[in-house]
Order: structure tokens, then C-alpha cells, then sequence
């Protein structure tokens, strides 16, 4: 009773709607107002915590406290918050009315409101109220000499109930400490559900005791034993977030037929066991678990027994994409099974695969998730879609997001959220996971549950698994957690980096871990000139990295240039905005005095990097790329100055060999900036 009179005095507080850019939530909530009070924070700063929560909320408050506390330095008196309490003199008042499940479409809203004196969370669980603790701490701010939250309203609910981070530990084994950093810069961003890929044909990341085979043939001796398990299942639990496994079946198989070649699909003409060896490249390969031999099953009921143990979600990823079934094709006695159970195709043997499982998940009490291949009209309707093929793959873009909907299935989207693409950050926030064109009926939308950032791993390591997916997952967790038309890039480049720089204090490497790949690349030597040239190139996109040059194996070198890179160069971005600035008005002074700038350090940094080549071997294959990027600033320089009359052959040459994609595994990012500056000069 104490709370709900306090929480009436407090609501008549006038709050008026806030400019969106005056805070950098990300996020960004539902309703948002504030008045021109501030909210001091001092030593005494503390929390009470009322009503009737999920445990966890004690714990998550505490890492809360002590974030906060590292952040201003004052010394909270404060220490550990281990029950609910009611004390009054305490300024952070957080009241849950119910405990929290760890599933999705449960109550996750919550509301926030700061006044000169106190501050109030009111959440219907403990999740929403961990989400409104993240929020707070993404509104701390200074005033003078002071640490302040500012005065402010908020209330905010998800727009979808499944905002989930896939992380692939089979291409590349990711440690423990990997994925729990991941799993704490989740709970900020308000992800919830973790989906762990663990096993493909580069690797067996999972302990199945009753076949110890599994781990010592086929994993190199990198995997998870239960007890780890259920550690990232307690972590992610206390954080408010549901971990789904992956066993990928029928196909990406060669690591389970490593271990257990008896339930292989090829076909040996004189009828001995095929042997396989784990998979070294990156792609798409043959082997394949038979559907037609009982052992199958036998071996699968073994490994599900122990991993449905060790998950609690009642849901259970049996991925199912990619299978081509070459194998199938080729073996007799398959051939036989079909024609004998009338399966006119392999996708008709999939899914009589696909229903065996079903079967033995239905006994587990666990319902199936798979890629989109699993869709078939005989497919139970509890299962849920993962939609990922798009254009690349013959799809329309979320097209069997749509199929699924209308045919009666939950389904989630992942099509133009693969991070591993390198793709930017304005392509992943431009997704519309609802596509209003679709003509999906009310009850068709909400059957589509939400999305997945998907980082498979055939190209990184724990050095720089963090870069890969952050920043650009905070702006799909935006796209699944906030209304659609919070849609606008540049609000949502004004609040990215601040976001983005807190991460740090999780533990997430994003930022940090590029010096150690410099210094790798420098030879210990000054790094400023490499660093400059990576601020304007990016990875080579769409797995074009892994074609038609450099083949990576699972044991290759990813400490060169191109895992420096990112996806989003911020010179390159700084630069077309400047050049944006300049076709509008080219009289601008300042503008063009900062067009130059930039042409003038990238003109530089070329005789930089001649000189560390000497020295730094790996910065040899940059030597091109600077030397194509120097001579068009030197043309463009000389365009903006019109102090010289310009070669437009030369010109043209030029930017054939900035073009170029053949250096380094990298693209120059400000090709296209460069272009318009030409374009502007000679319009034809």
C-alpha cells in the first residue's frame, strides 16, 4: 500500500513529449516525455525492491548498482540487495507485480518515471524491470559537476516477443566467456532469446555422455561439457533470456558421421561404411544422416535425451536447411525406402525424416523449430519457421516469412539480418520484418513471432567475433524491440556510438580488440596509417571473401586487414555526407575545406605505409589500395581547388583501379562518394 500511494503523489508530476534527440535510448520506447528537473545521483543512492519477483531481479539489480557505481565513482553505501525490502529512503523504487517466465509472449513492458527525488520502475514482471534498469542506465548524464538522471516518462512494451541472437560455435568454437559477455550485451539491448548453433560439419560443440565419440572424434577437443551448458543456461536465465540449442540434421552432418559413420547416407559399392573427416572449409557438403536406417533414429533419441535435459526452453532448433541430397541420390537402398514409402522426392523423404523427430521431441514435451526447408503441408503446425533465404538464394525478401504466416505457422525472420554478410548497418535497419504489402490478415501477423541476428562463424574468432556482431545488432535489436516507424538513420546514427561505447564495460571486444589486430599487422610499429586506411575500407560482402580468392579453412589466419575492417568504415560515412553537403551547396567553405581534409590525409598515409611495409610485411598488401586512393585525392583535391585542368581518361582509370576488390579482401567504401564528386565535374 506504502508503494501505490507513493506512486500516486509521484504521478502528478507534468511531463511534457520529449525531442527525440535528446537522449540516446536504443532502443527507443513506446512513449517518451520529460520536464526540465533533473534527478542527482549521490552516495546515498539505493534501491528498493518490492512486490513479488523472480529471484534474479536481486542480482540484476546489484550488477545495476555496481555499473552505475563504476560509472560515476561515488562510492555507493549501498552493498549487496539480496530481498525485497520497503525502505523508504531509498531513491530507486522498482516494483514487480509477478514472477517472470523465461518463454516468450510474456508481459516484458514496463514504466519509468525520474523526478527531482526519486525514481520509480513498474513493471508486471522482473523482465520488464530489467529492461527499465537498462534504460536508466542508458539516460545517465552529467550537469556541471554532477552525475544526473533527467527528469523523464517512459512507458515501453517490445513490438515483438522473439528478439533473439544466433551465434554459430561449430564453425569456430566460441569459449564460455564469449558468449557470456554476449549474453550480458543481449540483456542490454533487450534480446531475448540466445539460439546456440552447436554443431555442423566443422565440429561437435556439445557433451553427449552416452556417446563420448561424439566429442572425442569430431570436435578437436573444443566443446562445451554439460556443466557449461548449464552454467550459459543459468547466466542467460538470470539475465531474462531464453537459450534455444541447434542440432543441425539431416545435413551439415560431417561432424556427427566423424563420430558415428554408420548412419551415413553414401553409398559404398562394395558395402563398407563411407569414413568421414571433419570439414575444414567454409560451404555447403554432401554428407548426409540416412533417413532410411533405423539407427538414425536410435542415435538422434540418444543425443536429444541429453540436450533436451540440459535446456529447459521448451523449444529445440533441428535446422534442416542446405540438404541436397546428392547423397541420397546416390545410394540404392535409399532410393528403395523411397519408392517403398511412396516419397516421389528428397524434400518428401525430409520430411518423413522431419516427422520421426517431431515424434521424438512431442516425448520430450518440446516443440521444433527449423530453416524454412522444413515447410511442408504435412508439417505439424506447432512448429515454428525460421525464414533466412532471400535474393541471393532465389527468394523474394521475407517471402517465406509470408508463406509461412499464411499457412498457418509462428515463424521469425532472419532474411537481412545476417550480420556475417557484412553487410551495413543502414541495410539491416531498412529490414521491415511486418511488410505492409504482404496482405497478411491481423491473425496471420501475429503469428510472425519476430527475428534473429544470425553470426555464423566460418570466418571469425574469439579476437573478433564481438566486431562482427556489435554495433550492428544494437540497430536490429531497435528494429525488434520499437514501433516501425522508428525507422530514420540519421536519429539512429545520433544515438549508436554512446550505446555502443557502453558495451565495453560488459566486456564486449568490439572496440578494444582492433588494436590488438593493428599491432599484428604494424609489427608492433605506429599503427595510425593502417588505422586511417581501415576507417574508409570494409570486409568484402555476401561471402565474396571466401570466393574466387583466399579459400579460408576453419585453421586460417583471421588476424589480417579485413578482420580489422568493418562493415560500416565511419570515414567513409563521414565523407559521403560531406559530399552530399557539396552537391547541394558547393559554396559552403567549411564543408569543403573539410572534403580536403580528408583527400589530404589519404594522400598522406601512402608514403606512411611504403615506409612500415619495411618493416610490417602484412601491410604490404595494402600498398595498392593507398596507392589507387592517393591518386584520385590527389584529382579530386585539384577538382575542388580548380587549380588545374583534369585528364578524364586518367581520371576514369583511376577509379577503375579504386574499384578494384583484388587487394587485401577489402572494399574502399568511399567509391561511390567519389563517383558523385566526378559526376558533379563531368555529368556525362
Amino acid at each position: 500500500m506504502k508503494f501505490s500511494l507513493l506512486f500516486l503523489c509521484f504521478s502528478i508530476t507534468c511531463f511534457s513529449q520529449v525531442e527525440k534527440s535528446s537522449y540516446d535510448l536504443i532502443p527507443w520506447p513506446k512513449n517518451v516525455s520529460s520536464n526540465l528537473e533533473r534527478f542527482v545521483i549521490s552516495s546515498d543512492f539505493g534501491i528498493t525492491i518490492t512486490g513479488n519477483p523472480n529471484v534474479r531481479i536481486y542480482s540484476y539489480a546489484n550488477r545495476f548498482l555496481r555499473r552505475l557505481d563504476n560509472r560515476t565513482g561515488l562510492f555507493f553505501k549501498q552493498g549487496i540487495i539480496s530481498k525485497s525490502n520497503n525502505l523508504p529512503n531509498k531513491q530507486l523504487i522498482i516494483n514487480c507485480l509477478n514472477e517472470g517466465k523465461i518463454d516468450i509472449n510474456q508481459d516484458e513492458s514496463y514504466t519509468l518515471e525520474v523526478t527531482e527525488k526519486n525514481i520509480f520502475i513498474n513493471a508486471h514482471s522482473d523482465l520488464g524491470a530489467m529492461h527499465a534498469m537498462e534504460t536508466l542506465l542508458q539516460l545517465l548524464n552529467t550537469y556541471g559537476n554532477q552525475f544526473i538522471f533527467p527528469s523523464i516518462k517512459i512507458e515501453d512494451n517490445p513490438r515483438f516477443t522473439w528478439r533473439g541472437l544466433m551465434i554459430d560455435s561449430a564453425r569456430h568454437f566460441q569459449p564460455i566467456d564469449v558468449i557470456k559477455r554476449n549474453l550480458d550485451a543481449m540483456a542490454a539491448l533487450k534480446l531475448n532469446v540466445f539460439h546456440w548453433h552447436l554443431t555442423d560439419d566443422q565440429g561437435w560443440r556439445i557433451q553427449i555422455k552416452s556417446l563420448p565419440q561424439l566429442t572425442t572424434l569430431a570436435s578437436d577437443g573444443e566443446f562445451y561439457s554439460q556443466e557449461e551448458i548449464k552454467q550459459i543456461v543459468s547466466y542467460a536465465n538470470d539475465r531474462g533470456i531464453m537459450v534455444i540449442p541447434e542440432i543441425d540434421v539431416p545435413g551439415h552432418a560431417t561432424a556427427i558421421l566423424t563420430a558415428l559413420p554408420e548412419i551415413g547416407s553414401a553409398y559404398s559399392a562394395n558395402g563398407e561404411i563411407k569414413k568421414y573427416n571433419l570439414e575444414r572449409n567454409a560451404g555447403i557438403f554432401n554428407p548426409t544422416l540416412d533417413p532410411s536406417n533405423p539407427k538414425t533414429y536410435s542415435y538422434l533419441e540418444l543425443i536429444f535425451n541429453e540436450v533436451c535435459a540440459l535446456f529447459p526452453s521448451k523449444y529445440f532448433h533441428i535446422g534442416g536447411d542446405e540438404n541436397e541430397g546428392k547423397d541420397w541420390d546416390a545410394n540404392p537402398k535409399i532410393q528403395a525406402f523411397k519408392r517403398q514409402h511412396n516419397l516421389k522426392t528428397n524434400h518428401d523423404l525430409q520430411t518423413y525424416f522431419n516427422m520421426q523427430l517431431l515424434k521424438i521431441m512431442d516425448k520430450k514435451g518440446k516443440k521444433v523449430i527449423g530453416w524454412e526447408e522444413i515447410m511442408t503441408p504435412t508439417m505439424s503446425k506447432d512448429a515454428i519457421i525460421h525464414s533466412w533465404k532471400g535474393p541471393n538464394e532465389g527468394m523474394p525478401t521475407g517471402q517465406s516469412l509470408i508463406n509461412a504466416a499464411k499457412s498457418g505457422y509462428k515463424t521469425i525472420l532472419s532474411n537481412g539480418f545476417y550480420i556475417d554478410l557484412m553487410l551495413s548497418i543502414k541495410d539491416h535497419y531498412a529490414v521491415e520484418i511486418v511488410n505492409e504489402k504482404s496482405n497478411l490478415s491481423e491473425e496471420e501477423k501475429k503469428r510472425i513471432l519476430g527475428g534473429e541476428a544470425t553470426m555464423w562463424s566460418e570466418l571469425v574468432t574469439p579476437l573478433t567475433i564481438d566486431s562482427r556482431i556489435w554495433p550492428r545488432t544494437i540497430a536490429i535489436a531497435e528494429r525488434l524491440w520499437s514501433e516501425n516507424n522508428i525507422s530514420d538513420i540519421d536519429f539512429l546514427y545520433k544515438r549508436l556510438p554512446s550505446v555502443s561505447y557502453r558495451l565495453e564495460e560488459l566486456g564486449i571486444t568490439h572496440l578494444k580488440n582492433k588494436e590488438v589486430i593493428l599491432r599484428n599487422i604494424c609489427n608492433n610499429q605506429n599503427t595510425e596509417a593502417v588505422k586511417t586506411l581501415s576507417r574508409v575500407c570494409e570486409p568484402l560482402k555476401k561471402y565474396s571473401r571466401n570466393k574466387g580468392g583466399t579459400e579460408y579453412q576453419s585453421y586460417s589466419p583471421l588476424t589480417l586487414f579485413a578482420d580489422l575492417c568493418t562493415p560500416d568504415a565511419e570515414d567513409a560515412i563521414l565523407f559521403e555526407k560531406l559530399t552530399n553537403n557539396y552537391l547541394n551547396n558547393e559554396n559552403d567553405l567549411e564543408n569543403k575545406k573539410s572534403l580536403i581534409a580528408f583527400l589530404d590525409k589519404w594522400i598522406n598515409i601512402d608514403d606512411e605505409l611504403i615506409i612500415a611495409s619495411s618493416k610490417a610485411p602484412l601491410i604490404l598488401s595494402l600498398l595498392p589500395i593507398s596507392k589507387n586512393l592517393k591518386n584520385i585525392s590527389i584529382e579530386l583535391k585539384n577538382i575542388l581547388l580548380k587549380n588545374s585542368s583534369i585528364n578524364k581518361e586518367q581520371l576514369e582509370q583511376y577509379m577503375t583501379e579504386l574499384d578494384s576488390k583484388n587487394y587485401a579482401d577489402v572494399e574502399l567504401a568511399i567509391y561511390d562518394s567519389f563517383k558523385k564528386l566526378i559526376k558533379k565535374t563531368y555529368p556525362n
